[in-house]
């Protein structure tokens, strides 16, 4: 009897679950399923449930080599129309295989058999109650000799859309998207997205495969991204199941895709040429010949086993993975002599440095990867404050070796580097015309080299590695495409100066995973050059991720800028944790800047202990540490408008949802210039305990939507300084007393409150406000 009954509740429950809504694909190879054996050829439809929620079941019947005649002559078809019933929907891509002249199994011929195969499957799906939707057939990369991209498809794309018309079904127009994404990636990038590999890579294709027509997981996804893209453009009714992201009206399929290289198996074991680990033998030339071997053969694992391997700077080459074993030290040099000068950049602008110890210019698919440690031996190369340190601490450092600077307030591993910091800095950052090589000579020991250099590089992995104690900026990805960086420690002293975890410099498709940043300066970064070189240069970073990543100290946790002239746009921050760092998110940026910071989506950020703002617009950027040290004076600009030029910087469009902030200084802070507000700043579902509320200076169209702030001092809650359209709704205060909100400045108006609780006389209008600026 109980099985009996727990039979009848399992039914009933069945029959009251909503059905799936069931989408069919019927087409060719490039939307088939592949086995595992086929590796890594992917067909778009075999990534394409990957996009919607789990209300949709997706049956893809695509079959490899299939036209519109040999699919139903084949007995494919009735698989499929067999299982028809009204709410389905039968995406139909037919085209490379009707093609094909010499195969009367398959060919058919454009206007005639093609157009006449189309209508009969749409009538018998319409008969059925499904619903059609056509598409044309994805493109073929092929450039003639100038980079044209070439069309192979003749008539059949244009049928295709004349039978959409004439039934009035919704069309998808693969073939231009997909010429439009082959284009944009350009005659050699575009080889990504194709089968093109050489051999070593897969069991099935020792000797390597050239095919134009079949799709890498990348090139999969790109086109599955296409499809979805035209649900939304078309607004067909299926866009509804598409999954949404975390982010502001985005949908998952909206995100940056990143391609990730892969490497041959073959491994150079550094130990094979010579690299001894008895911690004090320069291993540089073996290391070095490992690397350059394995980028001879076409790519392999250089191998770093366990142990402590000293080695100068080396240079990465294409096709090459520096993989550190768990247990592996790599120790670079603390002798400086082996760091030759370079021509690089410093801060966004052209500068000679000293070789940085991973050093990489215009490679293609390199990688550090593994569980070991790199050492930069940032000790001999960089000043410390003496405010930084305890007196203990100071004084040990001082009796350790050194120099100690003219005013007693710094502390510089050699007269050379203490010369440069305090005596020649105006020239010595930059590269500067008329300077020789002996004049840089001079200075060597102040050109401190960034630890990972990776310039006009495509397709970078750096995974699992940890990274301490460098020189300068941990990270330097510039003018670089499709970079992951996954599980990536970096550790830096604290008082280390301009001691960045990451800086994505003019880089486009990034995501950044799971790593763990602690450091001396700001942590997670995103730069685009430094005033006129880097508006001249105009490349901005875009197209990043970043997600599921703790910052225990740092400068600021999340952070643009200020070198920023080429732009900063398309950002996705999510489930980022900042833990004492100085400030949160941290958006800075400063006259003569220029450059445009657009479109920044940020969610779910835990925040604790923030010595300063959690949330940070400051457009009077000062190169100063953003909590104030002994001696330290942070005066407050003097704000006065100054005419609109190239070098007026903007920040515009930042979307923030779900930041939990226990202990700041400050809420948020807002502060444009007079001539260019910060605009379109909108925070939703947030909560602060901080000493200080909201400031909001010189800006526009800024909206607050149930924001909890808990304060400890008594002045205004929030403070609104000559802005305009600024909308507070469903704010939270813990039914504090006193002034909940302060309006100041002859130009704000249209300040409003809505949905909040706050004191009787609790607005206030001073500093030539008015009265009818708040409604």
């Amino acid at each position: 009897m109980k099985n009996f009954l727990l039979l009848c509740s399992l039914w009933v429950l069945m029959s009251l679950q909503v059905p799936r809504q069931r989408i069919f694909l019927i087409g060719d190879s490039t939307m088939a399923n592949k086995k595992p054996i086929d590796a890594p050829e992917t067909g778009w439809g075999q990534v394409f449930p990957e996009l919607f929620t789990d209300a949709v079941e997706i049956q893809n019947h695509a079959v490899n080599g299939r036209s519109t005649k040999s699919f139903r002559s084949l007995g494919h078809w009735k698989a499929v129309h067999d299982q028809l019933q009204k709410g389905d929907f039968v995406f139909i891509q037919f085209g490379h295989n009707d093609q094909k002249q010499d195969d009367t199994l398959r060919y058919a011929e454009a206007n005639t058999d093609y157009r006449r195969n189309l209508e009969r499957y749409i009538q018998e799906i319409q008969a059925k109650g499904a619903t059609p939707v056509l598409m044309t057939p994805v493109m073929r990369r092929k450039f003639d000799e100038n980079g044209k991209f070439v069309d192979q498809h003749g008539a059949y794309p244009e049928v295709v859309k004349e039978v959409a018309a004439k039934h009035k079904l919704a069309l998808i127009d693969l073939h231009a998207k997909s010429q439009a994404i082959i284009e944009a990636h350009g005659v050699e990038s575009s080889k990504k997205i194709f089968m093109h590999f050489t051999g070593g890579f897969f069991p099935k294709f020792p000797q390597g495969i050239t095919d134009n027509t079949h799709f890498s997981p990348y090139g999969a996804r790109l086109m599955a991204k296409a499809v979805a893209e035209a649900l939304v453009e078309t607004s067909h009714p299926l866009r509804n199941f598409l999954k949404k992201s975390v982010f502001a009206d985005k949908y998952e399929f909206e995100l940056p895709l990143v391609y990730e290289p892969y490497f041959r198996k073959d491994t150079f074991n550094i130990v094979r040429y010579g690299a001894k680990a008895d911690g004090f033998t320069v291993n540089t030339t073996a290391i070095a010949q490992a690397i350059d071997l394995a980028h001879e053969a076409g790519g392999g694992t250089v191998l770093i086993p366990a142990g402590v391997w000293v080695t100068g700077p080396l240079k990465l080459k294409s096709n090459v993975n520096l993989h550190l074993q768990k247990g592996a030290l790599l120790q670079f040099s603390n002798n400086r002599d082996d760091y030759p000068i370079v021509e690089t950049t410093w801060e966004g602008q052209k500068a000679l440095r000293c070789h940085a110890p991973i050093w990489a210019v215009g490679q293609v698919n390199i990688a550090i990867t593994g569980q070991g440690i790199m050492d930069g031996s940032g000790e001999v190369w960089k000043q410390v404050k003496k405010n930084k340190l305890t007196s203990t601490q100071w004084r040990k450092l001082v009796e350790s070796g050194g120099v100690v600077g003219k005013k007693g307030d710094a502390w510089y591993p050699s007269e050379q580097s203490r010369y440069g910091n305090e005596d020649v800095r105006d020239w010595a950052n930059l590269w500067v015309e008329g300077k020789t090589l002996e004049d840089y000579m001079t200075v060597k020991d102040f050109l401190r080299p960034n630890m990972i250099s990776i310039t006009e590089c495509e397709n970078v992995l750096i995974e699992g590695v940890t990274f301490q104690n460098s020189p300068a900026w941990t990270l330097h990805p510039l003018l670089s495409k499709h970079i992951t960086l996954r599980n990536v420690n970096v550790r830096n002293p604290w008082f280390g100066q301009n001691n960045d975890a990451l800086d994505l410099e003019s880089c486009s498709y990034a995501i950044v995973d799971g790593c763990t940043f602690d450091t001396g300066d700001d942590a997670i970064t995103l730069k685009s050059g430094r005033d006129e070189q880097g508006r001249k240069r105009g490349v901005p970073t875009e197209n990043v991720i970043i997600k599921n990543t703790t910052v225990f100290h740092g400068h600021g946790g999340f952070v643009i800028g200020s070198e920023m002239s080429g732009g900063v746009k398309n950002v996705f921050v999510d489930n980022c944790s900042f833990l004492g760092t100085d400030i949160g998110l941290r958006f800075k940026t400063k006259r003569d800047r220029g450059g445009v910071v657009e479109n920044i989506y940020i969610s779910n950020i835990a925040m604790n202990n923030i010595p300063g703002e959690a949330i940070l617009f400051d457009m009077y950027y000062e190169a100063k540490d953003p909590v104030p040290l002994d001696g330290d004076s942070h005066a407050l600009p003097v704000i006065a408008p100054q005419p609109v030029n190239e070098g007026t910087p903007q920040f515009k469009n930042f979307y923030i949802k779900n930041v939990v902030s226990h202990g700041a200084v400050s809420a948020i802070v807002l502060r444009g210039l007079p001539e260019m507000p910060i605009r379109g700043i909108k925070i939703e579902d947030s909560h602060f305990k901080s000493d200080k509320g909201i400031l909001i200076i010189e800006a526009e169209d800024i909206q607050l939507k149930n924001v909890g702030v808990q304060t400890k001092e008594d002045g205004a809650l929030i403070q609104v300084q000559n802005s305009k359209n600024v909308l507070f709704d469903q704010m939270k205060h813990a039914n504090r007393p006193g002034t909940f909100l302060e309006i100041h400045g002859e130009r704000s108006q249209k300040i409003r409150l809505l949905n909040t609780s706050y004191p009787k006389d609790g607005i206030k209008f001073l500093s030539k406000s008015k009265s009818s600026a708040f409604r």
